[in-house]
């Protein structure tokens, strides 16, 4: 019994052991080169995952993908050209901030699209009310102050029924 235990113990802990092999571990020359993958990473998206970036994503997508940010960070290539190259081959979804195109124009004005359509519903009801109204524009309703001897008989009125 105590031997079966173990070994279930053995094979849990060579299991977790595996899974956590699953780290990425790239060697930099310098710090600066360290820095501009963490950053590269972090802003590229991982294509199977969506919500996730390269860095974050356990997908073997984003693994291959951090493989080769790494190896064109240690080429010598700039940001904007590790960002093009990968734009290539899997388009402006790689990137969280798409560039601004005829194809992602409808992206970036779709919501002042929509706030210009709102607007203008909103003011062809307020139209339409105030045209079955029978004015052209609503006007707000003056207010007048209360006269003092109504406001006391309607206070003298509630009183009296509360006694009741």
């Amino acid at each position: 019994m105590m031997h079966r235990l173990v070994a279930t113990l053995v094979l849990l802990f060579a299991a977790v052991c595996a899974r956590a092999e699953n780290f990425d571990v790239y060697p930099f020359e310098s710090q600066d080169e360290e820095a501009r993958f963490e950053r590269l990473t972090h802003e590229l998206r991982c294509p199977k995952c969506q919500n996730q970036s390269i860095a974050d994503s356990n997908a073997p997508i984003a693994q291959d993908l951090r493989k080769r940010t790494y190896e064109l960070v240690r080429e010598g290539r700039s940001d904007d050209e590790v960002v093009s190259y990968l734009k290539e081959r899997y388009g402006e979804f790689i990137t969280y901030k798409p560039a601004f195109n005829a194809v992602t124009s409808l992206l970036w004005g779709g919501p002042f699209l929509l706030l210009a359509v709102v607007v203008v519903v909103l003011l062809l009801r307020r139209r339409r009310l105030a045209a079955a109204s029978g004015t052209d524009v609503v006007a707000p309703v003056p207010v007048q102050a209360p006269d003092p001897r109504q406001v006391r008989d309607i206070l003298a009125r509630y009183d009296e029924e509360d006694r009741r």
